[in-house]
Order: C-alpha cells, then structure tokens, then sequence
C-alpha cells in the first residue's frame, strides 16, 4: 500500500510548510494595511471640515522655512550672476615704469584664484577720462598724463576676505604700486546676509516642525477620543498595541501628506503673486527671473517631510493613549 504521509509534487510547485505559512502571513498584513489605510482615508475625507485645517497649518509650517531655503538658493544663483564678484583694484604710480602693468597682468593671469584681470593703461583711462568729464582744454596745457595705469583683477566666487588681504598686501610690497583697492564689502554683506538665512530657515525649520507634530497629534487624540471604547474593548480581548495604533498612524500620515501638498501651494501662490514685480526689479539690473530650486524634487521633499512629521504626531499621541489605556 503506497504510504499516506507524503505528498507528492514532481513539478517542484509546491511550497514548504513553513515559507507557505510565511507568504500567507505577509499577505495577510499586506491586506490588513490596504483595509487600514483606505478606512483612514475614508475617515479624514468624511471630517473635510477639520482635515482642511490640519493641512493649511502643516503647510504653513513647511511653507515658511521652504520658502526661505527657495530664497537663499536663488540669492547665490543670482550673486553668481552679476558682476559683483571679489575684486582688487591696483593703482601703479604715474611714474611707474610702463612695463609694470603688463607685467603684473601676466604674473597673475595664472594665478588659479583669478577670474579674469583687466589692464587699463594711463592714455586709455585720460581718453575715458576726456569723453565724460568735459574739461578736454584743460588736459591739453598738462605737460603729462596726470592718471595713472589700472589693474582690474575679479577673483572666483570661492576667493575669502583673507585671501584677498594676503594677494593686497603682496601687492603693496611691489615697486611702482601706489594704491590698492580691495572690494570685498559686497562680499562680506552676502556672506552675512546668507548665513542670517540659512541660520533662520533652521530656526523657523525646527520650530514650525515642532507645531507641525503638535497640530497632527492634537487631531489624532481627538480621533482616538472619538474610539476610545472601541479601543478598550480591543485591548481586553487581546489586541496589540500595533494592531490598535496602526489606523492613527495612517490618520497622521494622510494629515502630514495634505500638508505638504497645502505647503506646496502656498509657495506656488506666493511666487507667482511676487513673480512680476520680481522680475521689474531684476530687469533694472539687467538680469532675468530664473527661479532655482523650485523643482520636482523640492515638492516630493515637502511631500515626505510632511507625511514623516504627521507620522510622528500620531504616534506621539497614539503612544501616550495607549499607556493610559494600559493603566485602565
């Protein structure tokens, strides 16, 4: 007689027991987060009311520190776009010997600090001199050339004050050089206006992230209020504690995901709303509106920073619930 206590399987499609235990476990847990998360969805839907709040005041949290990593990105877009880089200025005595300019210029043409470096000779600065000062009579009777030879170096973006000092004061020590110039006032204003940025983004960042959490637990506790026998009743007969904070934690998630959408349309809105003036003053300038950072991956940002700050809203009031209903 053919024995009863092995099943047959020459196709090899049958599983073991232990990995068909397995899969059936994970589908189950699978179908459990889909029924979850589609009845929490359901739930914040049907409280539009409320649902509507929580998001404009988690989108305003995101939206203000968001807007201002959006300005401090486009503030260095545009500093790098204008001409207002660090720069030294070298005046060569007027009785300088007329090979110092050109010297100087091709000694420091290959520092790799420099940009670019221009030389105005003493006949180009009295012939630029002449066309705009309207005193054309009075230069004539000079029996020389009262103006001297200027050097015009622009450094790269990444040049220090103290490197400019350093390059200044080798530049002093030369022979025939009578004064130099170091425009690095701009420099240090956009140094100091961006580290006041960045410095106040992540105040503001840390702060509003903080209500952000608050908001979302503050609406969760009051869903978790609404359940509270519901959940008793699961908790005598056995429930976990993650089977029981499992829908609260889809609630913060969909409140911290609304936010971020919110957070993006503010921003949005905003930049349009200033969109036109914006672009009348950088025209005075010579330059054009090309908004930076605002991308697809700005928004997914807000979008993950809203829903993990939601996520752990919920799990903060959810966590503290739980332990009271222990105690009961």
């Amino acid at each position: 007689m053919p024995r009863r206590d092995k099943v047959t399987d020459p196709w090899g499609t049958l599983a073991p027991v232990g990995q068909r235990g397995l899969v059936a476990s994970v589908g189950r847990w699978q179908r459990d987060h889909r029924r979850v998360a589609r009845d929490s969805l359901i739930h914040v839907s049907q409280r539009i009311g409320t649902s509507l709040l929580v998001w404009l005041l988690i989108g305003i949290a995101l939206a203000l520190p968001g807007g201002l990593y959006l300005l401090q990105t486009n503030l260095a877009l545009i500093s790098n776009r204008w001409e207002g880089r660090p720069g030294i200025s070298v005046y060569l005595r007027v009785d300088a010997e007329a090979g110092l300019g050109p010297s100087l210029r091709d000694e420091f043409t290959k520092d790799p600090q420099v940009d670019r470096i221009t030389l105005i000779t003493a006949d180009a600065a009295l012939v630029e001199f002449q066309k705009f000062s309207g005193v054309n009579e009075a230069l004539v009777q000079l029996d020389r050339n009262p103006l001297p030879a200027l050097l015009r170096m622009v450094f790269k973006d990444d040049t220090t004050p103290g490197e400019l000092d350093l390059i200044a004061d080798h530049l002093r020590a030369r022979v025939g050089v009578d004064e130099v110039s170091i425009e690095k006032t701009w420099l240090e204003r956009v140094q100091a206006m961006t580290g006041v940025v960045r410095r106040l983004g992540w105040v503001l960042a840390l702060t509003f992230a903080l209500g952000a959490v608050l908001v979302t637990a503050t609406s969760v506790r009051l869903a978790i209020e609404s359940q509270l026998e519901e959940l008793r009743v699961m908790k005598l007969v056995g429930a976990t504690d993650g089977y029981i904070r499992r829908p609260f934690l889809y609630f913060g998630l969909f409140y911290g995901l609304g936010g971020g959408v919110a957070g993006a349309m503010l921003i949005s809105a905003t930049i349009a709303f200033v969109e036109a003036p914006l672009s009348t003053l950088l025209g005075s300038y010579g330059q054009d509106l090309q908004p930076a950072g605002l991308n697809f991956g700005f928004f997914l940002g807000l979008l993950l920073l809203g829903g993990g700050l939601g996520v752990s809203g919920a799990l903060l009031a959810a966590k503290q619930r739980l332990t009271d209903l222990q105690v009961i």
